[in-house]
């Protein structure tokens, strides 16, 4: 039977597998994970059932906290329960996870791991939340796409039940919870075939029952509480292996394999990278073309964290690897590493003491932090780590994604280097946060993946800094899985969809030679030159870019849309692009708009669709002369008599150039002058 695929991002994924496996769900709302918990809430409204026919009780609570409890008292009466949350959410859990814990409770959470806040809040992505529950006797299960959330959501729920041992399944926040990817979507009857009904039954007469009672919640004294804390130790010894017999029974059931360590690479790798989360889709797809080139690269991704089996751990690494680099996506600032460098360590070290036989001599492991706050983990910095393990004196405890020039631990990477394959589509779409570009994008990647052959990749970025609020759509899509989790930097295609960004900040720089420019012009295609600041026109020039305008505004204002510009440079995308035919796009978009916006109403759906057929006859490509003589120039994006912190640091960031702010220019602890927001 041919297997169905949807496209998804990260969160509905999670979100699916949970609400068809569990009976009570607790939520309350945290970026990035808040969808998971409205979705598990829609789909008991619209009466969907979990696996047993029941339809799940979703709770909102006031808090995580509150939350945490309602599940503890929930699988305390035997019922399957799980919740969502991220970053502090998460934190304010912990002393119900230790009960949870404590008192061999299946469930499991599912997070969309976020910074914690430190010197400053980030809603962003990195391992810092969960890094900080990692002694709660949760096992820690990592997901590093969309389709392996959908997929390890389901190995975590039979693995809790079976095992006793609850879980914490992991992803990262934006990068993969928001992230659209095409997956094959798991059927219910393949669902409830994984999940073992005697642990099931197991989990209710555990219960606290009065027809059955018994108490807990007690009270022990010294005598007692460090023996009784031992008790738990089997379990936890037997974790490991019961989620290898899940693994296994998943590939028989669903046809995808994974193991608790999955070793990517050369057979004879002598530099491999272990690591967990988004980033290790960028390494797996560096290390596949650096071995293309003659190298001996790898690449352990690591699935079970905690609890962590050496065993596995060490039988994953190939027996010719002379160099280690360990990556993790927190920073705990005093400890002698990040927590997966130490566990890598203490496990080559135990192994080698009681004699593995698998190494001739201790490898060199080096650790490093990369990706914090959501900071971009490329496929050159990837390779930037490889490249530092061929040193004699490789760089130890360093950083990778930013200019430390105070302690030193940056390495530097070559920002030209790229591991995208040359037949990958990517396109970038720049919108004001109001226009619906965001939204008439993932209807693109919807209709792209639906509607051909192709994987399709969508990810959305969202301009929290109040600097013109700006959206970015990053669009892939070609004939193989897609495992570029980074930004797109060299675009086939790149939209303007309002015309003043042009003179803001630097676009053209992420699109590459003979790319496709388009822009959302007030100007025709006579007049559009001398409005362009001279950078542009050169960058046009140079880069030998097809130019098209369309003046989508004035289509909106005449068709009623108002500043809803979406549906037409959708429709121009399609025009201008040829993924499609023209005929097909069309339909699709217009079949798209009355799912959309359907529940607004006939009028709303006519004047999208009005909008949609009078694109094509103002859509214009601009023949430009080769000579950048404007007399524009892109905007300082401060005055120049601003402070000089305003200069080298609001500016740079406004600028979009951020993350080329060296460490010597932040404040260390936070505290940034007055009006500087």
């Amino acid at each position: 039977m041919p297997k169905k695929t949807v496209m998804i991002d990260g969160n509905t994924a999670a979100a699916t597998i949970a609400h068809a496996t569990n009976e009570v769900v607790a939520i309350y709302p945290i970026t990035p994970s808040s969808s998971m918990g409205e979705l598990a809430d829609e789909f008991s409204a619209q009466g969907r059932k979990n696996i047993w026919g029941t339809v799940p009780s979703v709770v909102e609570m006031q808090s995580e906290a509150g939350a945490a409890g309602a599940v503890h008292g929930a699988l305390s009466t035997g019922a399957l329960t799980t919740t969502f949350t991220a970053s502090q959410g998460l934190l304010l859990m912990i002393p119900n996870m230790f009960k949870i814990a404590g008192e061999l409770t299946p469930t499991v959470f599912h997070i969309a791991a976020r910074a914690v806040a430190c010197q400053a809040l980030s809603i962003f992505g990195d391992h810092s939340d969960v890094m900080a529950a990692r002694s709660t006797g949760f096992a820690l299960l990592a997901s590093n796409s969309v389709q392996e959330i959908m997929d390890q959501a389901l190995i975590a729920q039979a693995a809790a039940l079976e095992s006793k041992v609850p879980f914490l399944h992991f992803f990262d926040g934006f990068r993969t919870s928001s992230e659209v990817q095409k997956v094959e979507e798991i059927p219910l009857d393949q669902i409830k075939s994984m999940i073992d009904q005697d642990a099931v039954a197991e989990q209710r007469r555990r219960a606290l029952n009065p027809e059955r009672p018994t108490i807990k919640g007690t009270s022990q004294n010294p005598d007692v509480f460090f023996a009784a804390r031992e008790t738990v130790n089997k379990y936890y010894n037997e974790a490991p292996a019961v989620v290898e017999k899940v693994m296994d029974r998943f590939a028989k059931i669903v046809g995808r394999r994974y193991h608790l360590f999955d070793y990517v690479g050369a057979p004879d790798a002598e530099r491999i990278v272990i690591m967990m989360g988004s980033g290790a889709e960028t390494m797996d797809e560096v290390v596949h073309y650096l071995n293309t080139k003659g190298e001996k690269t790898g690449l352990v991704k690591v699935r079970l964290f905690r609890p962590f089996s050496i065993k596995h751990f060490i039988d994953a690494i190939p027996s010719s690897v002379k160099a280690i680099a360990v990556l993790d996506r927190t920073k705990e600032p005093g400890a002698l590493g990040e927590p997966l460098y130490e566990d890598v360590r203490t496990a080559i070290g135990e192994a080698m003491s009681a004699g593995s036989p698998k190494f001739s001599h201790y490898p060199k492991v080096v650790g490093g932090r990369y990706g914090l706050g959501s900071n971009e983990f490329t496929g050159a910095m990837a390779k930037a780590v490889l490249d530092n393990l061929k040193e004699k004196e490789s760089k130890n405890h360093f950083t990778i994604g930013i200019h430390d020039d105070v302690t030193l631990t940056s390495l530097t990477w070559d920002e030209r280097f790229s591991s995208e394959p040359d037949d990958v589509h990517r396109a970038l779409f720049y919108g004001l946060g109001s226009d619906g570009t965001v939204s008439a994008n993932k209807n693109s990647i919807k209709i792209i993946g639906d509607s051909t052959n192709n994987y399709a990749q969508g990810y959305f970025v969202y301009d929290s800094k109040k600097a013109g609020s700006t959206t970015v759509s990053h669009l892939r899509f070609g004939k193989d899985p897609i495992k570029s989790t980074y930004l797109i930097s060299s675009a086939k295609f790149l939209a303007c969809h309002k015309f003043s960004f042009i003179e803001q900040f630097d676009m053209l720089s992420n699109i590459q030679e003979g790319g496709v420019f388009l822009l959302n012009s007030p100007y025709g295609k006579d007049e559009v030159w001398s409005h362009l600041p001279q950078e542009v026109q050169q960058q046009i020039i140079e880069k030998k870019l097809k130019f098209y305008i369309i003046n989508a505004s004035e289509i909106a204002d005449k068709t009623g849309m108002g500043g809803r510009i979406n549906t037409i440079m959708q429709t121009a995308f399609f025009a201008i692009s040829g993924i499609l035919p023209e005929n097909e796009a069309i339909k699709l978009i217009k079949k798209a708009v009355e799912y959309t916006y359907g529940a607004k109403g006939p009028d709303v759906v006519k004047k999208n669709i009005d909008a949609i057929d009078a694109t094509k006859a103002n859509l214009f490509e601009v023949d430009y002369p080769k000579k950048a003589d404007s007399a524009l120039t892109i905007h300082a994006p401060v005055p120049t008599d601003a402070p000089v912190f305003v200069k080298e640091v609001t500016g740079e960031i406004i600028a979009r150039r951020g993350e080329k702010i060296p460490v010597s220019k932040l404040p260390m602890d936070g505290t940034y002058p007055v009006g500087t927001t």
